[in-house]
């Protein structure tokens, strides 16, 4: 039993996985904390008014870094399926052959057990497992006596079998279990444990499908509302206060990969808060809806868990798969596609990154950072990362450790005392939690990929982005260079050397 000392104190008792608060210095036993982690997708930190977003209002997210611990240099992956493989193996996404990325599409019409079975017979001998005795997220929890809950996109890959969702630790399901069809917000079908959770009255063959580019016909077809009977998030949102509902009384971890707010634009309604606003374009109102939804629903699942009194005994955590990526193009106003500045010159990889004022996006989505998603600047890879759990977790506190989305796996395993056998990429961030520790061990590194090549980050805020096609090496020291425009590798040659020979293994 070891006891860690702050204003707020917790003992953690391995042997019975439990965690104690001692508000007045007398121990208190508590139940083991549940867990509830929201993964949002492509959200860039610009769109909190957390970090200064003045558009939209995110009352219910900021709320979390109000009563939690924050990670200022929080990193996910390039894009969405890595980031949740990574995530939930506890690897960084520049490994190779510790998970394999099936090809997308392969359910779009797998909406009857005869079609399914074929895909599956055809995917299951092709998964890579990790070895038994190295454990996933779920199975972390599974092993210390919980019940686990995934609702909304599939855990990883681009297609997933029922068999593979078993395997991984899931005790219920409920969403998409193809990466293509997780982008349409009318499915005609979603999957539901072992079963087909058949949509009916969703018969637009586009299945919601948005259309970036404003006009007045993309217009009309993206509210022409035939066929769209029933909105994925309304399911998924019922589907999570279900699931809290029934295991109320017992120790439960639920994991939602919500599709908010991924493109393409599509929405029920526009949120009233917005609705009269002259400043924004129809699509980038119906963009901002679709965040303000994302907060509505965070905001609705913490009072479910404050009405069942379970708040003060339930660990929620916020975080983003990937950095900004624009879903709304409108001529002479903002750029997505092709990807180009408002004066029409291309952004790349490595001379001249995506930076929202230069595209015109109004919301400012990556915050001022270099890059949005698929590439290894600031903007693609860092991001939003909260922990909330009241009384237990410093209130109001931001880390500047470097910190990955890889990290989860140890830190829950070191709270709930389960022993990983398989050392991880990821370590344990639970000392800054508690409060025991500001820092973690003196040296970290944070890996990242991209199609350009990798980077490393360092515990020292030192980052080594790598071009692969150039066979190029950028240093950059990011308390002072927000936007990664200064190369410093004639000034620190020695720091370059270091990491680069932290980077080779995946070079």
């Amino acid at each position: 039993m070891k006891e860690l000392n702050a204003n707020n104190t917790f003992i953690l008792a391995a042997s019975l996985c439990v965690a104690t608060l001692s508000a007045k210095a007398e121990n208190k036993a508590c139940e083991r904390p549940n867990v509830v982690f929201i993964y949002a997708d492509d959200l860039g930190r610009g769109l909190l008014s957390h970090y200064g977003q003045n558009i939209i209002s995110t009352p219910n997210i900021d709320r979390l870094f109000k009563q939690g611990t924050a990670f200022e240099y929080a990193y996910g992956c390039m894009y969405s399926a890595p980031a949740r493989a990574s995530m939930l193996t506890g690897y960084n996404d520049c490994r190779q052959g510790k998970w394999n990325i099936s090809n997308g599409g392969m359910l779009k019409n797998a909406n009857n057990y005869d079609a399914l079975e074929v895909v599956e017979k055809q995917l299951n001998p092709t998964y890579t497992e990790l070895p038994t005795d190295d454990l996933l997220l779920p199975q972390v929890f599974k092993k210390a006596g919980y019940t686990t809950g995934q609702v909304g996109k599939l855990d990883w890959g681009f297609t997933a079998t029922r068999q593979q969702i078993r395997k991984h630790g899931w005790d219920y399901y409920c969403g998409y279990l193809d990466h293509q069809r997780a982008h349409v917000f009318y499915p005609s079908f979603l999957f539901e444990n072992d079963s087909i959770l058949h949509l009916p009255k969703n018969t637009d063959p586009t299945e919601g499908r948005g259309f970036e580019l404003e006009s007045p016909e993309n217009y009309k077809k993206r509210w022409n509302m035939k066929g769209k009977e029933t909105y994925s998030q309304d399911i998924f949102l019922d589907r999570i206060l279900s699931f809290i509902r029934k295991n109320q009384d017992h120790p439960f971890f639920l994991y939602h990969s919500t599709q908010l707010p991924h493109g393409p634009v599509a929405i029920p309604k526009v949120h009233p808060s917005i609705k009269n606003r002259t400043d924004l374009s129809e699509i980038e109102k119906e963009y901002a809806s679709m965040v303000l939804m994302l907060d509505e629903h965070v905001g609705i699942i913490i009072e479910e868990l404050e009405k069942l009194k379970l708040i003060e005994n339930t660990i929620v955590v916020f975080s983003v798969d990937n950095g900004h990526e624009t879903y709304y193009t409108t001529d002479n106003r903002c750029r997505k596609s092709p990807n180009r500045d408002m004066q029409g010159k291309r952004f790349d990889a490595w001379e001249y990154p995506y930076r929202s004022e230069l595209a015109g996006d109004p919301f400012n989505g990556n915050d001022g950072l270099s890059g949005k998603k698929w590439m290894n600047w600031e903007g693609s890879v860092r991001v939003p990362l909260v922990f909330c759990w009241k009384n237990r977790i410093p209130a109001g506190h931001t880390s500047k450790q470097v910190v990955a989305n890889y990290d989860l796996i140890p830190t829950f395993a070191d709270l709930l005392g389960v022993n990983l056998t398989t050392p991880k990429d990821g370590v344990s961030i639970l000392p800054i939690l508690t409060g025991d520790k500001k820092e973690l061990r003196k040296e970290r590194m944070v890996f990242v990929n991209s199609p350009e090549g990798p980077a490393v980050i360092s515990s020292e805020h030192w980052k080594l982005r790598y071009n692969k096609q150039r066979n190029e090496y950028r240093l950059h020291y990011l308390p002072e260079d927000y936007c990664e425009e200064n190369i410093l590798n004639d000034k620190y040659p020695k720091i370059v050397e270091k990491l680069k020979k932290e980077l080779e293994p995946y070079i």
